[in-house]
């Protein structure tokens, strides 16, 4: 019999804390966000100290793989002149790592105790209100982030991402792909995301909010074993329209394979001209 994650006290703590709080989120207002996201996410971490992103930190092992991971994607986009800017920057492992290849690194983020003890030379930390981007570059990043903005505000903040981006920057978005979710505290009990992950997307539908704000020119990134390759855009969306079309009684088990998860992970460049 397949077991219940909730049977786990901390599980069922965390699940519980997550979307109540997610709930808020979902039905707040605009003006009533400004302020949540970061409310939210402080509760978050004083009800579940147990969370990923705190635990994370002290992780070295699985930390260092992933950053490791991320900076390998990331080193043919960076240079001495790049102005380097990571949005939801967590703890700013990953920053602290590019930041000494680069003219200049920003991390920015909407929780003050999960930056909290962050520096390096050459890397300044913003607090957003999740939706405005305080500062310009040449490369902005992000990880797992999109998923997390309510999708009026996901559209704003990409907005002001364009605008800042300075002509012939590139913004890189790595987001996890709804077809085999949910990805937040949600798996394995919902069917679609009920946690911090208040929308998730698929490369069709992200690409054409990318092309809505002004991107005219979009890549995405396959990145296995190792090797990444940039390709058009539309060779991923037509992999994924087949998936699409699979049944969805068995989708989501195809869509899980490891090489399937892989090609549809998001990984997505817009390139202002």
């Amino acid at each position: 019999m397949r077991s219940n994650p909730l049977d786990d006290p901390t599980v069922a703590h965390h699940y519980r804390v997550e979307v109540a709080l997610a709930d808020r989120l979902r039905n707040s207002t605009k003006a009533q966000r400004a302020e949540f996201y970061t409310a939210v996410y402080e509760e978050l971490f004083r009800e579940v100290p147990y969370h990923d992103q705190l635990m994370n930190k002290d992780d070295h092992v699985h930390r260092d793989k992933m950053i490791q991971e991320l900076m390998d994607t990331l080193a043919p986009y960076l240079t001495s002149e790049t102005i380097y800017a990571e949005i939801g920057s967590g703890d700013c492992a990953l920053t602290t790592q590019v930041a000494p290849l680069v003219r200049k690194a920003w991390g920015i983020d909407v929780s003050p105790t999960v930056i909290q003890g962050a520096s390096a030379p050459n890397m300044d930390l913003v607090l957003s209100d999740g939706v405005s981007i305080p500062v310009e570059a040449d490369l902005f990043f992000s990880n797992q982030l999109m998923e997390h903005l309510h999708p009026q505000d996901a559209r704003e903040q990409l907005e002001n991402v364009y605008k800042a981006l300075r002509p012939g920057g590139r913004y890189f978005c790595i987001t996890p792909n709804r077809l085999n979710g949910p990805h937040d505290v949600s798996r394995g009990i919902d069917a679609v995301a009920r946690g911090f992950h208040l929308h998730e997307y698929t490369y069709v539908e992200l690409d054409r909010l990318f092309k809505d704000v002004g991107f005219t020119r979009t890549r995405a990134l396959v990145r296995v074993r190792g090797r990444q390759v940039e390709t058009p855009t539309w060779l991923v969306t037509m992999f994924e329209v087949a998936v699409t079309a699979i049944p969805v009684r068995f989708r989501y088990r195809v869509a899980s394979l490891p090489v399937v998860r892989r090609l549809l992970n998001i990984m997505l460049i817009g390139i202002r001209d």
